[in-house]
């Protein structure tokens, strides 16, 4: 529960942390929905919109970190409040990134593009990204709920997501070893994948800052933070047509 202040200054201010941070969090989708997109249809257009939207995330971080400066050295608030000004810079700080990891995705439109892949490994790429969104909103949804009897699930999931990128890795590196016309355009598709894995990351990060904003404890620390790309070997090799 929220504590209600006799100051309805110090609530509205609160709020309007709230309010940017879920702005934010809507931006920081719709950013890369448009980045996937605009990789899956080929369109540069759409990839070059996206780059230049970030610009919206990364004012979004500066005004919560100045505005939460100001609160506390106004307020000097303590307990549940100071917790809530300290996430606030936390999740827009993980959301920033969830930007730039959309905007990384745009850059390399043209690059795969150039050399266009088998249409599986873009609906690879779609079904990670579909993952990493629901995660993503879903814990955007707690952030406004402050239902933390969810956040577990919405942890949980990045399992999931890390399973699918190393699924994905391995299939693009099998095409590379087919064909070496297929390295370069793969590798820009793996940078792809793992930027999008990695916002499965910055999700469960704003997870935990709610967890934390809400309960004043940490989560357990024992979840997998890394993908199991790291294990895989190169392919047998293949036999020579």
């Amino acid at each position: 529960m929220q504590s209600v202040h006799t100051m309805s200054a110090f609530d509205e201010e609160l709020k309007y942390l709230a309010k940017r941070i879920a702005a934010m969090g809507g931006h920081a989708e719709r950013m890369v929905e448009q980045a996937v997109a605009a990789l899956v249809n080929a369109d540069p257009g759409l990839a070059q919109k996206v780059i230049r939207d970030d610009i919206v995330l990364d004012e979004g971080q500066r005004e919560i970190d100045d505005k939460a400066i100001i609160i506390i050295a106004k307020r000097q608030p303590m307990a549940t409040d100071l917790r809530e000004i300290v996430g606030a810079i936390r999740i827009s700080a993980d959301l920033e990134r969830v930007g730039d990891l959309g905007k990384n995705v745009a850059k390399r439109v043209v690059a795969v593009t150039d050399g266009r892949q088998p249409i599986s490994l873009f609906r690879g790429l779609e079904a990670l990204a579909n993952l990493a969104l629901t995660q993503l909103k879903e814990v955007l949804d707690v952030y406004a709920s402050r239902s933390v009897d969810k956040i577990g699930f919405v942890r949980d999931r990045d399992d999931q997501i890390d399973a699918m990128y190393t699924s994905l890795f391995r299939e693009l590196l099998t095409y590379m070893m087919e064909d070496p016309r297929n390295i370069t355009p793969c590798t820009h598709l793996l940078f792809c994948a793992k930027n999008i894995e990695r916002i499965g990351d910055h999700a469960t990060n704003i997870a935990e800052t709610i967890y934390y904003i809400v309960t004043g404890d940490q989560m357990p620390a024992e979840r997998p933070k890394s993908d199991k790309t790291d294990k895989i070997g190169l392919p047998a090799a293949l036999p020579v047509k």
